[in-house]
């Protein structure tokens, strides 16, 4: 697909569009390797409210869970590169429902019954869940396996890995029990809020820059960028495992 797309024409304000996207890939890559902002980590006021927290508390888990999706740079890199080349609603909506199934599912049964992995691990696969998906929308693997890999089945698993992220990390904080099961509900509420407000944020950004010029020539350079951001995260969280 992006070798067909890539023989547009260009101009000043798809020059422009791209480079712009690029440095906020680029920087968005680059927060991985900052300690302050690990993926799936919890602001440390927010840190010490679930850890002292207490009964049905519906709304702040909500808030809680939307905050997470809105600031989590993966879960946004991954959604980009998943729409990035989806232009029906209709195709919109099935891909971000399975993401959003396999996150849902992982977190709350992860939390529910106490499966918890290594936060490192989990967020270098989060992190190749980016690099895949770039090379998906960069067509390497017709051209190096000669075959396209289930895009669906793909997303609906790397969702269940980003699922995975958050309930590690929730279980790290040992919420009480009292309300865990609607408080966690309430949490994943707050997710998928936070994920439709983000996904229309990214739709209404990447509906302006498709209707430039050279919205088909830079969306190599967005897809490369994105690979270049999912490779820090990786790097850094394994970096972390082996030196933690």
């Amino acid at each position: 697909m992006l070798s067909t797309l890539l023989d547009g024409p260009s101009g000043a304000r798809a020059t422009a569009a791209g480079h712009r996207l690029f440095w906020i890939c680029l920087t968005l890559g680059l927060l991985g390797m900052s300690a302050e902002v690990l993926a799936h980590a919890v602001a440390e006021g927010d840190k010490g409210y679930i850890q002292e927290i207490t009964g049905v508390n519906l709304v702040a888990f909500m808030y809680l869970g939307a905050k997470h999706m809105v600031t989590g740079y993966d879960h946004l890199l991954f959604l980009l590169g998943v729409i990035f080349f989806l232009y029906r609603m209709q195709h919109i909506a099935i891909y971000v429902s399975l993401f959003a199934i396999g996150h849902s599912a992982t977190m709350l049964l992860g939390v529910y019954f106490n499966i918890g992995i290594n936060s490192y691990i989990i967020d270098a696969i989060i992190g190749l869940s980016v690099v895949y998906k770039a090379l998906d929308n960069l067509g390497a693997y017709q051209r190096w396996f000669g075959f396209q890999p289930n895009t669906k089945a793909a997303t609906l698993i790397f969702g269940l890995f980003h699922g995975f992220g958050l309930s590690s990390k929730i279980i790290e904080y040992n919420i009480s029990p009292d309300g865990l099961v609607p408080n966690l509900l309430a949490f994943n509420v707050g997710v998928e809020i936070g994920q439709l407000i983000a996904l229309a944020m990214i739709l209404i950004v990447m509906g302006f820059w498709r209707k430039t010029d050279g919205f088909c020539r830079h969306a190599y350079t967005a897809n490369v960028a994105m690979m270049g951001a999912g490779f820090l995260l990786i790097g850094y969280q394994l970096t972390g495992y082996f030196v933690a």
